[in-house]
């Protein structure tokens, strides 16, 4: 089949011959239809995490094979996945951690092939059913939509909360999106206005900070939540001035290096730092059936799998948003 990847050579490579993944036990076999570039598969070509083999975990899909006759009622299913592939034996997931399971893979980043190429093979466990109202363009965000709707799983936002998220690149719009329905007095802060006007048109307000002014007083206040969604040392000391004592920094990216943090100002402070990662599928795909969210106008580019090393180039650069492969 064909397949994008990340070479042993630590090149990103376009195989017109890679293997098709084989079926095992409890699994399905799914023929991609679209995949989306996310920040985590340019940071592995960085040497993130350090995977070798087929980059891409935002995907959907139609279920090809399964291994098992109890499980022939998903052939056929346009489905999205779950990307992490637990054991569901362990200690961990006997407790419902299964995103945090010791033995997991996950797809395209850790252990196991991802959705860059014809057919990805996932558990069956893993799987959603995607309505028909929901075309692949908006379904293959679903894994990142889901992330952002971790945040209201693990906090509750109230709606007199002050919230400021940090970033305007794909995951800080969606959390934005995701938490304006809290009815939170909501703020992006950002540094390319044509992005931010996608949440500026749905009623949230969006700055680009200046340089030399406060940056409490340019978001009107000191906050009670800060979601960072940068991944970088500016943007985690923007939310440390920009959270009240005692209030919370929610960390929604991983970050290179190791940032140079004053800790002590959290201690004095009390400040909670959550980091928070993969979500709850079923419900990013009930936000997209009902239309409560906006993600046509984040697709900046499509390009079809044999162009992908020309898609990545495009998602590397800034004045882009959601990089779609039609598989």
């Amino acid at each position: 089949m064909k397949a994008l990847l990340f070479d042993y050579d630590e090149r990103l490579k376009l195989k017109t011959d890679y293997p098709e993944p084989q079926l095992a036990l409890g699994e399905a076999i799914i023929k991609v239809s679209r995949a989306g570039i996310c920040n985590t598969d340019l940071e592995i070509t960085r040497g993130y995490l350090d995977f070798h083999g087929v980059l891409g975990h935002e995907f959907v899909g139609v279920v090809q094979e399964v291994s098992t006759s109890s499980e022939k009622d998903w052939l056929g299913k346009r489905v999205v996945g779950d990307i992490n592939a637990a054991c569901y034996r362990c200690e961990t997931c006997l407790s419902g951690r299964h995103t945090h399971c010791p033995n997991r893979t996950t797809l395209g980043i850790f252990g196991r092939d991802g959705a860059f190429a014809e057919y990805l093979r996932l558990p069956v466990a893993n799987l959603f059913v995607v309505a028909d109202s929901i075309p692949d363009e908006m379904a293959v965000f679903t894994e990142p939509l889901a992330a952002a709707c971790q945040i209201l799983y693990q906090l509750h936002v109230r709606p007199t909360d002050k919230v400021a998220v940090i970033g305007d690149g794909k995951l800080g719009l969606l959390v934005a999106q995701v938490l304006r329905l809290s009815g939170a007095d909501l703020t992006v802060l950002g540094r390319h206005s044509e992005k931010g006007q996608i949440v500026a048109r749905q009623g949230v307000r969006y700055i680009k900070p200046e340089e030399g002014k406060d940056i409490r007083e340019q978001v009107g206040g000191e906050c009670d939540l800060v979601v960072e969604c940068t991944g970088n040392e500016v943007g985690l000391a923007m939310a440390k001035a920009l959270v009240r004592p005692r209030g919370t920094i929610v960390l929604k990216s991983t970050y290179h290096g190791t940032p140079a943090v004053p800790m002590s100002l959290y201690v004095v402070d009390e400040i909670t730092l959550l980091g928070s990662r993969c979500g709850p599928f079923d419900a990013a795909l009930r936000l997209m059936e009902r239309k409560l969210v906006d993600l046509n106008s984040m697709v900046s580019f499509e390009f079809p799998l044999i162009e992908g090393m020309r898609a990545f180039e495009h998602a590397f650069g800034h004045s882009s948003l959601k990089v779609l492969l039609n598989i």
